[in-house]
């Protein structure tokens, strides 16, 4: 199966690395291995670009730069139309990949991939809608106006758990602003770049455009560090850890460049004495145990009225153990294998911190005995003020903790650092507009009777506090892969000055 796979992509058991203009054959770094999650089974190899190919890949995408900025924005929609249909082609076989090297399920797999062809058909009409404003002037015969170009070579570094649409929110919508691209995907998913690399590759040099996306695929002392210090790139997209955030935050800020930040999550689900606990419980499940957890926006807290608490705790602690578990590619199975040895060990001292603290575990949490990095989702009931529940851990854990007022539930969703995503199922129509209200969710994203994952690409997608306040893929959020520019055109023959100042000369 994974031979043809291959095939099919067009990848060798070798892959290089890095690309510009072409692929660099030999990039000159060490040879990583991408394994399978569910059977610990090595996909296929990659080899890392050195930090002298990474200033060959730089200095390509600061020179196609040049070219592409003064291409009109409708014409290189045209290039992201043709990515986008291309990706149509092989929507399945990447979805696969993707099951295959992050232990996705497959349904998810290939909703990674629609969410990349999204991208790619929003962009296109974004191509023809990066509108600029006419600003009334204060002086006679004078025209102000408001524009926007494109911003430069810019880097994107992405997360294993969204391997291809985090780069496609950055990509898509920064190729059409007129900016290239530089990649520096995760090493636990090094296929799926490069298979990704190779079709959009492909099309942009068959529009005449080499260069405009790029991959460099390396350590973070040859690769990471010096795209953070580098001043040919006026923008980092980077997701991942908190920790990353703010070390990305401080490097690229000392030089004055941009950042956009999509970080950890810590998110809540509360769940009001008037709910539809039938959606409830549908909506809590998703969110907690999609992707096994390990989604930014995963459901990490559980924050239930007092009066549906134990209705609430007991109805998820009989579903949690009918949630097949298995390899990701098998129909029917809704759980994976977390993406690492690590993040298992990890999930496991969570847990046992939590019964340290004064937590106690209902249903889940163990591991699987059979081969890969197969959990139990966990359901722990909590209090309020432990300290774990306050912790983003990257596993399918959640915490159950009663309130009594809606100001009270309000407030634990709030007292953690990250401010990603929320939800609140109700039907009181007071209760969801407080909770939407300034004085009510602190987060990005803030959901009515829905849970907290599953964003679609047409609303700016991020988060606040530690979350690093970025914004990605829609709305507006196309501004910050571009520059701003005040343009005042004086059609007169004199020169009156603003504010009324006077300034005589001759």
């Amino acid at each position: 199966m994974f031979e043809d796979l291959l095939d099919r992509l067009g990848l060798s058991s070798v892959e290089s690395g890095a690309c510009h203009v072409r692929w660099v054959d030999d990039p000159k770094g060490e040879v990583i291995a991408s394994d399978n999650p569910a059977t610990g089974q090595t996909l296929g190899r990659v080899k890392y670009a050195t930090r002298d190919v990474y200033e060959e890949v730089v200095d390509q995408a600061v020179g196609a730069f040049k070219k592409w900025r003064m291409t009109p924005a409708p014409r290189r929609g045209e290039v992201v139309r043709k990515i986008g249909n291309e990706l149509r082609k092989y929507k399945a076989d990447l979805g696969l990949l993707i099951t295959l090297e992050t232990g996705k399920i497959r349904s998810e797999g290939e909703g990674e991939v629609q969410e990349m062809i999204d991208m790619a058909d929003f962009s296109v009409g974004l191509s023809r809608q990066l509108y600029g404003l006419t600003i009334a002037s204060e002086r006679p015969r004078h025209r102000m106006m408001e524009q926007w170009h494109p911003l430069g070579a810019i880097g994107v570094i992405t997360a294993f758990n969204f391997p291809a649409a985090v780069w496609a929110w950055n990509a898509m919508v920064a190729a059409v602003c007129g900016d290239t691209v530089i990649w520096k995907p995760s090493p636990l998913a090094p296929l799926t770049a490069v298979a990704v690399q190779k079709i959009v590759a492909r099309v942009a040099e068959e529009e005449g455009f080499p260069g405009v996306f790029n991959l460099s695929l390396g350590s973070i002392e040859d690769v990471g560090e010096p795209m953070l210090n580098d001043g040919r790139l006026p923008l980092i997209s980077a997701t991942g850890s908190c920790r990353l955030g703010y070390h990305v935050a401080e490097v690229v800020g000392r030089r004055l460049g941009r950042t956009i930040l999509e970080l950890g999550g810590n998110n809540a689900v509360i769940v009001a004495p008037s709910a539809d606990l039938d959606l409830a419980i549908r909506g809590i499940a998703f969110a907690a145990v999609g992707t096994a957890g390990q989604r930014c926006t995963t459901a990490r807290r559980l924050i239930v009225h007092e009066s549906v608490y134990e209705q609430v705790v007991d109805r998820l602690a009989r579903a949690y153990p009918t949630l097949p578990i298995g390899n990701p590619w098998d129909d029917g199975v809704l759980v994976g294998p977390l993406i690492h040895e690590q993040a298992v060990e990890a999930m496991q001292s969570a847990l046992r911190r939590a019964e340290e603290q004064g937590g106690k575990v209902v249903v889940g949490g163990k591991r699987l005995d059979r081969p890969g990095c197969f959990v139990e989702p966990a359901l722990v009931r909590a209090k309020r003020g432990m300290a774990v529940v306050g912790e983003e851990t990257f596993a399918p854990i959640l915490y159950a903790m009663p309130y009594r007022e809606i100001e009270e539930a309000i407030a634990i969703q709030n007292e953690v650092e990250q401010g990603l995503t929320s939800a609140i199922f109700t039907r009181d129509l007071l209760e969801a507009e407080r909770f939407l209200s300034p004085e009510g969710s602190d987060c990005g994203i803030a959901n009515v009777n829905i849970g907290t994952s599953g964003a679609e690409i047409g609303g700016a997608f991020g988060g606040e506090k530690a979350t690093g306040g970025g914004r990605e893929a829609g709305s507006d959020s196309w501004k910050a892969y571009m520059r701003r520019q005040t343009c005042t055109i004086n059609y007169g023959a004199e020169l009156p000055l603003a504010q009324g100042v006077r300034f005589d000369v001759g």
